[in-house]
């Protein structure tokens, strides 16, 4: 295991790398530094070829309580530039773990608030403990949840962002998993632990480059009419990625019943 005084760094067996947040202090809100080293490692990790799938988790009774407001309060005593660069910085590493190729699994163990909720928002899977408990509280400081907007939007649609955003509601882990936030509850740590590790098994079953076009469709797909653009963009990414050497590993082993190659390096 690497670390720095905020991200500890796991690399696990088969291509499973294990990131969590260590700022337990302050419930994981995360501060220029975190924001710089998680788009830093994301990026890495997203380029990285023999990286699987990424796990998010964190250290404490919290995931992540959004933004430190020490920082929070330093952007707002900063010129108007160099609070647009600060936000910027947000929103590109909100970007980079959101558009990461590699399957991201969120680990919740407790609360996350704000731009926690944001990051939850911007992994693929999230599994957390009947404990957890979700706000979007950026209203009650007097500002907006703009940056992790789009992203929370496209979890649990619009008009529950809105009620979440205007409200500032707590709302718990089964109402969280009601509207889409949660994709499955545990009851308490090992329950999460083990139901994590299923849900990596099952992405480690899978060819790693079809994962990663997946991802880069659907972040161009969006609820709404099937225009001819969009179906002209599937027929071209369907006929692309079937002409690939993954997809015919992928066919070649189910004709021949036996396992596919990435399942073969995973095992």
């Amino acid at each position: 295991m690497t670390s720095t005084d905020n991200l500890l760094i796991e690399r696990q067996p088969r291509g499973v790398v294990r990131l969590t947040l260590h700022r337990p202090e302050v419930l994981n809100a995360f501060d220029e530094a975190l924001i710089a080293r998680l788009e830093a490692v994301f990026a890495e990790l997203g380029a990285d070829s023999t990286v699987r799938v990424i796990v998010l988790a964190a250290t404490g009774k919290a995931f992540c309580a959004g933004a430190d407001i020490g920082w929070m309060r330093r952007a707002a005593a900063n010129s108007q530039d160099a609070n647009l660069e600060d936000a910027r910085r947000f929103a590109r590493m909100m970007d980079t773990v959101a558009r990461c190729p590699k399957p991201v699994v969120a680990r919740v163990q407790g609360s996350a608030f704000g731009g926690g909720v944001g990051l939850a928002c911007a992994a693929d899977i999230v599994i957390a403990t009947r404990n957890a408990r979700f706000t979007v509280s950026e209203a009650r400081f007097g500002i907006l949840p703009a940056v992790i907007g789009p992203y929370l939007i496209n979890t649990v649609g619009l008009r529950q962002a809105r009620r979440l955003a205007l409200t500032t509601a707590l709302i718990g882990a089964e109402e969280a998993q009601n509207i889409g936030l949660v994709t499955q509850l545990c009851e308490d740590e090992a329950a999460l632990d083990a139901a994590v590790a299923q849900c990596v098994e099952s992405l480690l079953a899978n060819g790693p480059q079809a994962q990663a076009e997946i991802k880069a469709l659907f972040a161009q797909l969006g609820c709404g009419p099937v225009t001819a653009e969009v179906r002209e963009l599937t027929a071209q990414t369907i006929s692309r990625v079937r002409a690939t050497e993954e997809a015919r590993e992928g066919f070649a082993a189910f004709v021949e019943k036996r396992p596919a190659p990435w399942v073969q390096a995973a095992g």
